[in-house]
């Protein structure tokens, strides 16, 4: 940064330069952290790998993870091994399943949100 108030490097050299930077660098996880909400509602709701730190390698690599431990518990049970549950490598900006789960509505919650359930009994539902 120096170089551009010296001015041997000018303004768009720079901006050429991050522009290229790896999409896992500082700089860039910085300036998409810094997005408006409105550009971030627009992403998937239940996955921002954009906002992660991972490069497409280390997402590759979890991947290639899971396959294996997912292969290794299928020969496991296929074999007569104890079968055990697959949890996948946790990733950067997408929340655990726990944390996905929704508990259902009860009948008097559906009845309080939809307004053409209201009228009805306890017997008609």
């Amino acid at each position: 940064m120096l170089d551009v108030y010296r001015g041997t490097l000018s303004l768009r050299t720079l901006r050429i330069w991050i522009e290229h930077l790896p999409p896992e660098s500082a700089t860039k996880t910085g300036m998409r952290n810094a997005l408006p909400a409105e550009v971030l509602e627009r992403a998937s709701a239940d996955s921002r790998p954009d906002l992660g730190q991972w490069s497409g390698v280390e997402v590759l690599l979890a991947a290639l993870k899971d396959e294996v431990t997912l292969l290794r518990l299928v020969t496991t049970a296929a074999n007569g091994g104890k079968q055990q549950e697959f949890t996948p490598t946790p990733r950067p900006g997408i929340p655990p399943k726990a944390a996905q789960s929704r508990s259902r509505l009860s009948d008097e919650h559906r009845r309080a949100l939809d307004p053409r359930l209201r009228n009805q009994t306890q017997q008609e539902a």
